[in-house]
């Protein structure tokens, strides 16, 4: 199947025109038959042995989103500590979740004992099943751009917080928790760099060609 230069465009404009969305959540209700589609996208993803190790929790419970949000709190203030100076203000200042904001969150598992204890790809490699379930997550944010919604990922927030609150057994390891929702518009630019925490790299200085660059080279 040959895919259009119209159809490649638009791959690349989403791809672009993706964000971690934090701040401009509306509560629109997001059609049932939507979200199917970005999850089926996730499912969707490459996996190391064709074993899809993925589980998605789809979490609309405001109660639920509270215990959460609750727990980002918690690690929030942790983080802050780990900064100083005018770092840390302006980590404190940044908006960093829309748990609460975002009608409908999504949590990523791995289950990596999903096909056995041997898995085609994963000899060499063993966390090749956690980088499987990432890919997933780039399904579905992609897809969730494509659909107009936007999408947040906290990472904020302690594993045993959100095995807790979603009753994620101990075997069972955390991906992700993502916030999904409608929004007000979308930035041309990631929060991060248009608040001045960093700015973007040139492509060039992260592409190398036939071996890793001499130190000399890295510090130009």
């Amino acid at each position: 199947m040959q895919i259009t230069q119209q159809e490649r465009d638009a791959v690349y404009k989403t791809i672009f025109a993706r964000r971690d969305v934090r701040r401009e959540f509306i509560s629109d209700a997001i059609p049932d038959e939507v979200i199917e589609r970005i999850l089926l996208a996730a499912h969707h993803a490459p996996s190391v042995g064709f074993m899809q190790p993925w589980d998605f929790i789809v979490v609309k419970n405001p109660a639920t989103k509270t215990k959460i949000k609750q727990g980002f709190l918690q690690a929030h203030e942790e983080a802050a500590e780990l900064f100083t100076g005018e770092r840390k203000r302006q980590y404190q200042g940044l908006k960093l979740e829309g748990i609460e904001e975002s009608p409908v969150g999504i949590c990523v598992t791995c289950d990596r004992k999903r096909t056995g204890p041997v898995v085609l790809g994963r000899t060499a490699k063993p966390e090749m099943d956690l980088f499987s379930s990432v890919c997933a997550v780039q399904n579905l944010w992609l897809a969730a751009r494509a659909e107009n919604l936007g999408m947040g990922w906290v990472s904020i927030v302690h594993d045993d917080v959100i095995r807790d609150a979603l009753n994620i057994p101990q075997d069972i390891d955390i991906i992700a928790y993502l916030c999904l929702g409608y929004v007000k518009a979308f930035h041309t630019t990631p929060d991060l760099q248009r608040a001045g925490w960093l700015p973007r790299k040139s492509l060039e200085s992260s592409v190398h060609f036939e071996s890793w660059p001499e130190v000399d080279d890295q510090v130009k």
